[in-house]
């Protein structure tokens, strides 16, 4: 079954790199409906920056795991708003470059979910590495309380098992490195099943999405419940 999922999220990967994924980066918050602007203003901001799989490709923006999370705290009353930074085709060099502009405003919570167009290139790792850091540092230097989240990701298989493990290791380093919450695998239940993503088999369909938002949520709510 891993071996299914990994070879899924390969083709997803190539998907990411080649054009299957061209939505555009959405930085406006997705607050659902009963959130005003006025109130956004006064909650804490969690900042969801990453590929095609946060930015909900193929789907209405409120389908997407992002949005979904949002509809979760309000329910709870949570004082904290969701702004979706996701960027379809994104490599870990782009969200470096990228990052500084989207932390033009307050962040509280980092949630960082890029490498895999990085893995379908096979890229060197180190670079990957070095990238995702750098985005850690951007963030941290300009708002040093903010807390980091990073999602992990798998590398395809033909890269070969040295990779593909080096991959896998590298989100649980820069976790214990950054003291970061790690999200295991953000596709987790999600990959290598049919009926959970869209017709080309490469994005999470809106139930898909729906268990993204929940392998999400386990990590993220116990972080939203804690003192501010």
């Amino acid at each position: 079954m891993l071996y299914r999922v990994v070879f899924v999220a390969a083709i997803a990967f190539f998907a990411f790199a080649h054009g299957g994924c061209r939505r555009s980066a959405n930085t406006s918050s997705v607050a659902t409906e009963g959130t005003s602007s006025d109130t956004s203003q006064t909650r804490r901001v969690i900042l969801f920056f990453g590929n095609s799989l946060t930015a909900a490709y193929g789907l209405s923006p409120e389908e997407g795991f992002v949005a979904l999370i949002q509809q979760k705290i309000d329910s709870l009353g949570l004082p904290y708003v969701c702004i979706n930074a996701g960027n379809s085709g994104e490599t870990t060099a782009g969200g470096r470059s990228r990052v500084s502009w989207v932390l033009q405003q307050p962040v509280d919570l980092f949630v960082l979910e890029l490498g895999g167009n990085d893995a379908l290139r096979g890229l060197p790792l180190e670079a990957s590495r070095e990238n995702l850091q750098a985005i850690i540092d951007q963030v941290r230097a300009k708002y040093p309380a903010c807390r980091i989240v990073i999602a992990g990701m798998l590398a395809p298989p033909n890269l070969g098992p040295e990779y593909t493990k080096t991959f896998a290791q590298m989100y649980r380093d820069l976790a214990s490195a950054n003291q970061a919450t790690l999200i295991p695998f953000l596709l987790e239940g999600v990959g290598g099943e049919p009926d959970l993503n869209l017709p080309d088999g490469i994005h999470p369909n809106a139930a898909g999405h729906r268990i993204v938002s929940e392998n999400v949520w386990q990590v993220l709510y116990p972080l939203l419940r804690a003192p501010l």
